[in-house]
């Protein structure tokens, strides 16, 4: 006889309700500082595995080795990127979960990053994460 119940439906990740969970901004403005300088190679990808989900970590993986790449092509060193956050601009599509875009401002560019946050086991997890 097979059980109607699924093991995660018991042992896996449980979303949380947005009254369980923290104030989601200062993650927010935290991780789109990480992610700006993951992506140019000062800081290390692994920093933020924690707060990010499976699908994430790859597709940052992913854009991590392409800009090493395209550093290695032109010969570019390495170097902390300086910017400032600007705006934040919150939504909430349904309880537990937040999407967001946070305005960075660089020196030759500004840049949108856009985050959405799934409430899971009474904390949050970025579920999707774009630098545009």
């Amino acid at each position: 006889m097979r059980s109607r119940f699924q093991p995660d439906e018991f042992f896996g990740q449980q979303p949380a309700s947005r009254t369980e969970l923290p104030n989601p901004e200062p993650l927010l403005v935290n991780l789109t500082r990480c992610v700006i300088e993951i992506l140019s190679g000062a800081r290390e990808l692994e920093q933020i595995s924690r707060w990010v989900t499976d699908d994430v970590y790859r597709h940052l993986l992913k854009r991590v080795v392409l800009s090493a790449r395209a550093r290695d092509a032109r010969g570019r060193a390495v170097a902390r990127p300086t910017f400032t956050i600007g705006s934040t601009t919150i939504s909430e599509p349904r309880d537990g979960v937040v999407e967001a875009v946070v305005i960075v401002h660089g020196r030759a560019r500004t840049r949108a990053v856009a985050i959405r946050l799934e409430g899971l086991d009474n904390r949050w997890r970025a579920a999707a994460i774009n630098v545009l």
